[in-house]
């Protein structure tokens, strides 16, 4: 399996990128177009923005300090094909998100599922 964890600049970038990568495809169902997996995508998750830095709050919950979020959107990609995302693939070191089975931070091309 590959597991690919990305970063794009917006989630249209990342849209246009899946399907120029073959991650995705447009179908027609009932006369309207929807995006849909391809057959070697398993899995694509959303991660959305990522705190780079904690928020503090008082006890009330109002905002004291707010999050800082790293650059961008995030992704985790499962395939069972190799894709060359270049500068959109990361190796990050704390990972926030892991596919069930894998280890947290598996990362990249013929990834073997924990034993």
């Amino acid at each position: 399996m590959n597991i690919y964890k990305l970063q794009y600049d917006n989630k249209a970038q990342a849209d246009a990128d899946f399907l120029d990568k073959g991650v995705t495809q447009i179908i027609e169902v009932e006369g309207q177009q929807h995006t849909a997996n391809t057959s070697t995508t398993q899995a694509i998750v959303d991660l959305g923005r990522i705190v780079e830095t904690p928020g503090t709050y008082d006890p009330d919950g109002h905002v004291i300090t707010p999050p800082v979020y790293y650059d961008g959107v995030f992704y985790d990609i499962m395939t069972t094909k190799h894709i060359d995302f270049g500068a959109h693939a990361l190796t990050p070191t704390k990972c926030v998100h892991g596919f069930a089975g894998y280890s947290i931070d598996a990362n990249g091309d013929n990834v073997e599922p924990q034993q």
